[in-house]
């Protein structure tokens, strides 16, 4: 079954998402109709500050300047290391203003990993600002060897006011240009940004979007949830990722929105609230993990609808259990939506459309958003609805394919359709249902267990508040499925009830055979399950663990 992007979330006849054409023009409307309204909130030392699109506006302005005279050239690709800090914002929007195609790092990366990407792109020069508590210390100077890392940093007085600067170094500006470099020979002129892949299963990939891309994107996200110059948020995902990227930061701006930047540029469940009320946010995204916590937190921490009156709160980059879901949904009073995306799709494809819209169906990531999507069989034929196969995805948001990379993009793209590798189906009304990944898929003596659906299944279990399901070599079977999970503080949970749990609602060949009970589970940076930390970490045996 295929959806077409005329399935989208909301009637186009009643909300005009914002006519922006990229990262360039996208605060121009807002610097023209209300130049004073806020963009930003910076928070610095517990102290917060209104940064207006008229400010914010100037400093990308000077920034691009500096770019420039610092001897960065159009098209050239720079790296950005940073924190969600008013340095990010600022860097980004100034290198597009430049002409520069930006590729944010993760500052939390190893320093020879995030050499390791920074050399393969090809970056010109790093720009890094301040970085989140535990992230590797990056000082000026060519840590990359060749090439120069430039100090960004953007001083916000209380009344709004702020300056921008651009520290070069003693080493100036000297290799800038000494002959091409790595992938970035691949860009055009109409990239704007560089992402990486997560990599927790292969190899980070380099995924290049152009400003059409970026533009489709903004627009899709602000038209699934009508976002307006009324609505606030808080930047809670990471902005190196697409997650806090697009959603939190790029849609907001476009839209006329307002972001607060949490202190120190990095979400904490201490003060989460508190920020909510400083903004007024009306919306926040983030990932499940996360959702749990605040989950975990709200009978001592949450203020209640009547003081942090959200219109809704977004899901997305991991599976969300329903139940936690719906006690979220009871607590915080407002719609849940669930969501999916990928980097190669410049974020969001679908998305549960607000309730005015469509209704919200458990175990769903909703409609497509702008694209047009398909669900196939392993020979590329359309499954009908409710038949699993693996998903497709086609229309402006999707990149062109990798850099540096051209088996790959071969292998993922084909016919203009990105293959996304993930299994799911569509049902009568084109809702995605998400079932697994083929990459993760657990081949059991011929039997496909699918880790995701038996995680779903443990997290549902009263007293569990997290699940990793992973294969365990096996001499007769091939693999079989192991399990680790947490319980929730202060539950007495032991491993036998909760693989009872499982009998009844599983196969005996899902039934993990192997089940411990851990402190945590490691996550990647953007907050999902580290598959590949997981197996590293628990697929041996006990015993050869201990050894």
């Amino acid at each position: 079954m295929a959806v077409p992007t005329t399935a989208s979330v909301c009637d186009t006849n009643r909300y005009r998402p914002p006519a922006v054409t990229g990262l360039v023009d996208l605060l121009d409307r807002q610097v023209r109709d209300c130049p004073g309204a806020r963009a930003l909130v910076v928070t610095v030392t517990g102290n917060r500050a209104d940064l207006s699109y008229g400010t914010l506006a100037a400093l990308a302005d000077d920034m691009a300047v500096r770019l420039g005279g610092a001897g960065l050239r159009r098209g050239d690709a720079v790296g950005l290391v940073c924190a969600n800090t008013a340095e990010f914002v600022v860097a980004l929007l100034g290198a597009a203003r430049a002409g520069l195609v930006v590729a944010p790092v993760d500052p939390a990366l190893p320093e020879p990993e995030m050499s390791a990407r920074i050399e393969e792109l090809g970056a010109r020069a790093i720009l890094t600002g301040p970085l989140a508590v535990g992230a590797e210390a990056v000082a000026g100077g060519a840590w990359v060897e060749g090439t120069p890392s430039w100090t960004v940093r953007v001083d916000v007085a209380r009344d709004g006011t702020a300056t921008a600067a651009l520290d070069t170094g003693e080493g100036g500006t000297r290799g800038v240009h000494d002959g091409p470099r790595g992938a970035a020979g691949e860009l055009t002129g109409d990239d704007a940004l560089v992402l990486f892949t997560s990599g927790t299963t292969d190899r980070a990939k380099m995924v290049p979007l152009t400003h059409a891309n970026v533009a489709a994107s903004v627009r899709d996200i602000c038209a699934t949830y009508e976002l307006g110059p009324g609505d606030a948020t808080v930047a809670v995902m990471p902005f190196f990722h697409g997650h806090g990227l697009f959603v939190a930061l790029l849609a907001s701006l476009a839209s006329g929105g307002c972001v607060l930047l949490p202190e120190r540029g990095r979400f904490s469940a201490h003060t989460f609230w508190d920020d909510v009320q400083t903004v007024g946010a009306s919306w926040f995204t983030a990932v499940p993990t996360i959702h749990e916590i605040l989950l975990d937190r709200s009978a001592a921490e949450y203020p209640g609808p009547e003081l942090a009156p959200l219109r809704f709160v977004r899901s997305c980059s991991a599976p969300l259990n329903a139940a936690t879901q719906r006690a979220l949904e009871r607590t915080l009073g407002a719609p849940l939506l669930s969501a999916y995306g990928m980097t190669e799709t410049t974020h969001q494809t679908t998305s549960e459309p607000l309730p005015e819209w469509g209704p919200l169906k458990q175990g769903s990531v909703g409609r497509t958003t702008g694209v047009d999507l398909r669900v196939v069989d392993r020979n590329g034929r359309t499954c009908p609805a409710g038949t699993q196969g693996e998903v497709w995805v086609q229309g402006p948001t999707v990149t062109r394919g990798y850099l540096g990379d051209p088996d790959g993009t071969a292998e993922s793209f084909a016919d203009g359709w990105f293959r996304t590798g993930d299994l799911g189906s569509l049902d009568e009304d084109g809702y995605l249902f998400l079932t697994g990944h083929i990459k993760n898929l657990i081949n059991r003596g011929g039997e496909k267990i699918s880790p995701e659906h038996v995680e779903d299944v443990l997290a549902g279990c009263p007293g569990v508040s997290e699940a990793a399901v992973f294969p365990i070599p096996d001499a007769h079977y091939g693999q079989r499925a192991g399990a680790v999970v947490v319980v929730r503080d202060g539950e007495i949970l032991g491993s036998g009830q909760i693989l009872q749990y499982c009998r009844d609602r599983l196969s005996p060949a899902e039934v993990p055979d192997r089940l411990e009970i851990v402190a945590a589970l490691p996550h990647t940076a953007k907050g999902g399950l580290d598959r590949r930390a997981v197996e590293n970490r628990y697929a041996e045996s006990k015993e050869r663990r201990r050894s």
